[in-house]
């Protein structure tokens, strides 16, 4: 290998292979030098490095002659350590390429990656060289309306028909027996939680535990070898068979921090880099919206063209249909505050590519006026925990909820109306980050203490409904307007003990324990799924018309909205082919249909998560003119 100072160009950025070699560019604007630094594959020694000599703005750049596919390498950045201006560069640190697409193992923390002057070769992995795969074509998507929430280790590493030498992989998410599943009760989009490269807090090693949800990411292309030892590849490969199963794949993005934390935390890429330019800083210290330690400032030219760049890889070499984004109000905040015209936005909607694919934000972060529920682009659809809190509070009884029950249901039309004319919501009771379903109706306060911080961890007074039932929480999701999300496991009962926060949990307290599953729980899922596909009224978008809705409370009248003792509500839907009624009970006393004989309409019950008579005390009913039930292919109960 030699460089050839008469090649090589400043765009695209990372390593291109080529004819006889590969150009190498490397974005920094206040780096001095930039080194490649190659190494052996089987030994791990270096073997050769040159530095990027050429320079065009803040590209460092140079052809390769001899680099080619398989080669492993790392990047060496000088530059000043003047930390009052925020810059930390230390040369003898091995840095990721921001735009490596894989790496050649799994970043494991240790203390001396993050003491300056201390050479970290042989601590950290080495980019892997590849070859551009030719761009998949976009795919024409239907709009997500059952998205499955799922961490690709935890979801197959106990599954008993999956090979175990397959366990715990992306490879293994196209299993047939996986599939099956998914199909059986109706999902139709897959939302894969991080698998780009991630590291492990500090803490947690002398803990003896390990990061098992992968929001700690170092880099934003290439994929963790331990969830896809098969890299692109395997990704793109379980993809297509997944979509040739009628699935949408969508994938969780962490763009707001990255896995370098504070000032105390390990140098890995962006840190040697250019820290003043991929990072926000304040008097000297890191910005800390995301609670991480680390805030990325996504205003900065580079680090948006990155983000772009980042998507599109996602989209055109691996087949992924869409995004959430993690922490997202971060996306849009420059140094004093969050909008929604912020340019990472425009460039995502002006982007011919990503304008086409599903977006979802997670609309807070900790930050100064960090809650933007209903205030991202148009066409986003949003996390919506006031659904989640609202509904939960509804079953555990709480005063004046039956007002908070009837928006959430149709559609959260308070937080979405005002920028959008359908609903945006992604409606879920509970999700990764919190309790189970199945632990929230079983357990008052959390239970964290395997994490190892004597239990100050994850959130205190989370909404929880003990003892509660979970047919009836199932029932209020699948039977809301908009997009709703389940989070593997909760359709067969899956706990965690109680810990709301066991992103540190990689064994089987997060692990799916499918030997156990509550397979009439499943069958119970599977029928809502029926069900809600067979009435518009739930997978429509837009908001509920007033003309073809009545609210309607016992006996058939109006509805006591601030009654506390109120806990019967109903809605009359008038609109569409059918006539139904949907009834919720969460009193402790069996009712009869509100509307029996009224108008002189006679009604027969077509579904309830409850399987007495009526509208039995806290349940979720839906009721069918006479002689309906049939136009909807579904047999009534």
């Amino acid at each position: 290998m030699r460089l050839d100072p008469k090649k090589g160009t400043a765009s695209p950025l990372g390593v291109m292979l080529l004819a006889k070699g590969a150009n190498v560019a490397v974005w920094s604007a206040n780096a001095t030098k930039i080194t490649l630094c190659v190494f052996d594959v089987k030994t791990d020694a270096e073997i050769f490095r040159c530095e990027l000599a050429q320079r065009l703005g803040d590209v460092h750049f140079g052809f390769i002659e001899g680099l080619k596919a398989g080669m492993v390498y790392g990047l060496r950045v000088a530059g000043p350590w003047t930390p009052e201006q925020d810059q930390l560069f230390d040369d003898t640190k091995l840095v990721l390429d921001p735009y490596a697409k894989e790496i050649n193992r799994a970043f494991v923390y240790h203390g001396r990656l993050g003491v300056r002057g201390v050479d970290t070769a042989t601590l950290v992995p080495k980019a892997v060289v590849t070859q551009v795969l030719p761009d998949l074509p976009l795919r024409s998507l239907r709009e997500p309306d059952f998205i499955y929430e799922l961490n690709v280790k935890a979801l197959t590493k106990l599954h008993p028909d999956i090979p175990e030498t397959q366990r715990g992989t992306v490879a293994a998410l196209a299993h047939p027996a996986i599939i099956q599943h998914l199909q059986k009760i109706g999902v139709d989009t897959i939302e894969l939680m991080p698998i780009t490269a991630w590291i492990d807090e500090r803490h947690l090693g002398p803990l003896g535990l390990h990061n098992a949800w992968g929001y700690n990411p170092v880099s934003f292309f290439a994929i963790d070898p331990r969830l896809a030892p098969g890299g692109v590849d395997e990704v793109r490969d379980t993809v297509a068979k997944l979509h040739g199963s009628g699935f949408n794949v969508i994938l969780d993005m962490v763009f707001n921090h990255s896995g370098e934390s504070d000032l105390l935390g390990p140098t890995l890429s962006f840190r040697g880099l250019d820290n003043s330019s991929y990072y926000r800083y304040k008097n000297g210290v890191p910005v800390n919206d995301t609670g991480c330690g680390n805030t990325l400032a996504l205003d900065h030219p580079q680090n948006i063209a990155m983000v772009i760049a980042s998507l599109r890889h996602w989209v055109l070499q691996c087949g992924i249909d869409g995004f959430r984004f993690d922490l997202a109000p971060i996306m849009g905040r420059d140094d004093k505050e969050f909008n929604v015209e912020a340019a990472l936005f425009k460039a995502i909607e002006a982007d011919p590519v990503l304008s086409t694919r599903i977006m979802i934000a997670e609309p807070w972060d900790v930050g100064p006026g960090g809650y933007q529920l209903g205030n991202f682009p148009p066409r986003w659809l949003e996390w919506n925990d006031k659904f989640r809190d609202d509904i939960r509070r509804y079953w555990r009884g709480d005063y004046f909820s039956a007002n908070a029950l009837a928006t959430r249901i149709a559609g959260s039309s308070d937080e979405f109306q005002k920028k959008s004319t359908s609903t945006k919501t992604l409606n879920f009771i509970a999700a990764h980050d919190g309790f189970t379903l199945r632990d929230l109706v079983s357990f008052k306060t959390k239970n964290n203490f395997a994490n190892g911080e004597d239990n100050r961890d994850g959130k205190n007074g989370e909404v929880t409904w003990v003892p509660g039932d979970v047919r009836a929480l199932l029932a209020t999701l699948f039977l809301s307007r908009g997009t709703l999300m389940l989070t593997a496991g909760d359709e067969f009962g899956r706990t965690q003990k109680g810990n709301n926060n066991a992103y540190a949990q990689d064994n089987d307290i997060t692990w799916l324990d499918w030997k156990n599953a509550d397979d009439a729980l499943i069958i119970f899922v599977a029928g809502l799924a029926r069900l809600r596909k067979s009435l518009p009224l739930f997978t429509e978008r837009g908001f509920l018309d007033a003309s073809s809705t009545r609210w309607f409370g016992k006996g058939g009248g109006g509805v006591s909205w601030n009654d506390p003792a109120n806990r019967l509500i109903g809605m009359l839907h008038t609109g569409g082919d059918v006539r139904h009624a949907l009834v919720f009970n969460g009193g402790l006393v069996d009712e009869v249909f509100p509307l029996a004989g009224a108008q002189g309409l006679s009604w027969q019950r077509l579904w309830c998560s409850n399987p007495i008579v009526g509208c039995p005390a806290l349940s979720v009913c839906v009721f069918v003119e006479s002689g309906q039930a049939s136009t909807l292919g579904i047999s009534t109960i």
